[in-house]
């Protein structure tokens, strides 16, 4: 067995030399995560409304959906809607390839998430909104939703997480995001473990930043769970 070379694990030199330029990826890594979070809750919050309906024609294709979103690798997806896609005459770019896929991957898990929030609303806030004359929509949206993001909001914000760390695979895409801007420095300076500790400890900033949002929007949703 080889003596371990310590000084190759991290060299801090070349780490704070490359830290601005792997940082110019930082846009694209919140611009596909953070898009992809708006997208993925306004889709899954329809699945999540066909799941729990008594429609059968609304209720099996938001199943389907679910069930195949969540059963297939989002890498997968990605080269579906870039390498793929071509093929048939659509073309994305690579950008727009990864927002489409991460939105459609995520709002599969989100889906499920919504459910059980929604269902969490105790059925007599349902019922005295309808006592008091609100239709479907407004009721959702000025009763029910307000209690249920209180509960969806921490496993919520693992699916931002997740989001983000997942991020890097539009790597593999081209994308020119942080993981792909290690990627570069570490093939052109021979330093690949330097650049992967480095890019481990900025996403670790990023995602400890999104909990500090976390238990602010907690702190702010904690009043619903008074009614």
């Amino acid at each position: 067995m080889r003596d371990i070379q310590w000084e190759y694990i991290f060299n801090i030199e070349l780490a704070t030399d490359s830290f601005l330029f792997i940082m110019e990826g930082i846009g694209y890594t919140m611009l596909i995560s953070l898009s992809s979070m708006l997208i993925g809750i306004v889709i899954s919050l329809f699945l999540a409304l066909g799941r729990m309906s008594s429609l059968i024609w609304l209720q099996w294709p938001s199943r389907l959906y679910i069930s195949f979103m969540r059963g297939v690798p989002i890498l997968v997806i990605l080269f579906i809607l870039y390498f793929g896609f071509p093929f048939i005459g659509i073309e994305f770019n690579a950008v727009t390839a990864a927002i489409i896929g991460f939105s459609l991957n995520s709002a599969a898990y989100m889906a499920e998430i919504n459910r059980s929030a929604i269902g969490a609303v105790p059925k007599g806030q349902w019922e005295s909104a309808k006592s008091l004359g609100f239709s479907f929509w407004p009721m959702l949206q000025l009763i029910v939703l307000p209690q249920a993001t209180r509960i969806a909001i921490p496993p919520l914000t693992n699916v931002l997480l997740d989001l983000i760390k997942a991020s890097s695979l539009a790597a593999m895409i081209t994308v020119p995001e942080i993981f792909q801007q290690a990627r570069i420095v570490g093939g052109r300076e021979m330093d690949y473990m330097t650049m992967y500790i480095l890019v481990a400890l900025i996403y670790w900033g990023i995602c400890s930043v999104m909990t500090i949002l976390q238990n602010y929007l907690e702190n702010r949703y904690k009043k619903y769970g008074e009614i």
